[in-house]
């Protein structure tokens, strides 16, 4: 898709509403909105935000073009309403998560603020690039976690769901450790590390497997990985690998690696380092590819594989076992005769009672430990930087509270845009990779570790829990 074409990008309810919204002149009413997630994905205990380049890109460009106008009219919009849309832009505010920011449930990641006629429209597309661009994300880290300091291939073009799934899901996996991808168009935009070899039809295209591995290296002599299991990877492949790693040593080349996409991977993999080392060869690489996830590298790595790489495809950049991030977007503020007053949404699912008011975001630091105690939501006016003391609970069970000291208050969310001006330089993707891993460090290995994490609290000031009381107790009389 094109930035400066995405107006449509939205549900068609949100024009119904933006319509109402102007044909009762409520239109310039002043509202703010918070776009968070109830529930971790995976069984994580912890997400990644992604996709605020996204989003950044699609508020700068976002206007009605006249092929918008014309098409809303076949679907019986009026005149004077499409006149309205026809000047629209973003003229709101916007305070974001930074991108790799290691989030938590029910924390805003975005806060937006503006006319209800702006917002409304918005609603559909931030979800849709932020709850799957943190998906992604948030599943890249967990390969990572279990590949440790090996290579991390992102292959998942040819599966993702389109064109931009595959760009933007790459851009997400790359700021969460993945060291390059397959995918062009991403690293051409983004800057990403562009990796590949051969396919078996390069194999199966030559007269041989030695002479299509002969012919791959002389035509790419900089990057000789070959596929070695195209025939029979253990008595045809690696030795016409190693021959060819002989030939090339001799006219000073080096093969870099072999890659073994099929078949028992840890036996397939022991048995190859034992033909490479026996060869001279203790330099050359494996890789690994085929249906790989965080579950499968685990398994292999405990069966002692002898793999350096991984090529991860499909399960990663559909996120293949949990299909959507289920992020809202909920009103929590509304301006009433020229004041912004805070609003909640009531549910018989108390996970699912939104938390009203103008909040952001703090991550309480120990200075002692270096670790994050909690995070606190607060209103954006209160004084959290000077109080001497804080005190932390949990908003469901309140018992349980723990007081920290010595501590620093870090705001999590960030100005992007005011008055419909970008105030935020947006950083690379690499500087966002390198911010994701500073941000690991301020929590303890039990919180991150992939099966059965501690849980990571999410906390309310006092006085955002007492203005959610209130309001409760108010709405409910």
């Amino acid at each position: 898709m094109e930035a400066e074409k995405l107006a449509l990008h939205t549900d068609f309810y949100q024009l119904n509403m933006m319509k109402g919204y102007w044909q009762h002149r409520m239109h310039n009413q002043k509202v703010v909105f918070d776009l968070f997630f109830r529930e971790l994905p995976f069984g994580n205990g912890f997400a990644v935000f992604a996709g605020l380049e996204r989003v950044v890109r699609y508020l700068e460009n976002l206007r009605f073009t006249p092929a918008d106008l014309n098409f809303l009219q076949t679907l019986g919009f009026e005149q004077a309403f499409l006149d309205e849309l026809a000047g629209w832009r973003f003229t709101g505010n916007l305070a974001a998560m930074r991108e790799g920011e290691i989030v938590f449930p029910t924390e805003p990641l975005l806060r937006v603020e503006g006319r209800i006629f702006e917002l409304q429209l918005i609603e559909t597309a931030l979800l849709n690039f932020v709850n799957y661009q943190t998906l992604v994300a948030t599943k890249a880290a967990r390969v990572k976690q279990v590949a440790g300091n090996d290579n991390l291939m992102e292959f998942g073009t040819r599966r993702a769901q389109e064109a931009d799934a595959a760009v933007w899901g790459t851009r997400a996996a790359y700021i969460t450790g993945f060291d390059g991808t397959s995918n062009v168009l991403a690293g051409k935009l983004f800057g990403i590390p562009v990796m590949g070899t051969i396919a078996h039809s390069w194999v199966q295209m030559f007269p041989s497997e030695l002479a299509a591995f002969r012919a791959y290296a002389q035509s790419d002599p900089r990057n000789v990985i070959l596929l070695v299991d195209t025939y029979d990877t253990l008595n045809q492949g690696i030795p016409n690998a190693i021959r060819v790693a002989k030939e090339l040593a001799a006219q000073g080349g080096c093969l870099q690696g072999i890659r073994i996409d099929s078949g028992d991977l840890a036996y397939l993999s022991r048995k190859a380092r034992e033909l490479l080392d026996a060869a001279g060869l203790p330099n050359v690489k494996i890789i690994a590819s085929g249906d790989l996830d965080e579950h499968i590298i685990a398994d292999l790595k405990l069966q002692n594989a002898k793999i350096d790489g991984w090529g991860v495809g499909t399960k990663l950049i559909t996120a293949f076992d949990r299909p959507a991030l289920g992020g809202v977007y909920k009103l929590v503020a509304k301006e009433c005769a020229g004041k912004i007053v805070d609003t909640l949404k009531i549910s018989e699912n108390v996970e699912k009672i939104t938390t009203p008011g103008v909040k952001t975001v703090y991550r309480i630091v120990n200075r002692h430990t270096g670790k994050a105690e909690g995070d606190l939501m607060a209103m954006v006016d209160e004084p959290i930087h000077a109080q001497p003391e804080i005190e932390l609970f949990d908003p469901i069970y309140t018992y349980k509270r723990k007081k920290v000291k010595d501590f620093t208050a870090m705001e999590l969310l960030v100005p992007v845009f005011r008055n419909g001006r970008r105030v935020y330089d947006l950083p690379s993707p690499a500087a966002s990779r390198e911010y994701h891993q500073t941000q690991t460090g301020l929590f303890w290995a039990e919180q991150l570790r992939r099966l059965n994490p501690q849980k990571y609290f999410v906390d309310l000031s006092q006085r955002v829990w007492d203005t959610k009381t209130n309001l409760l107790n108010t709405l409910r009389q």
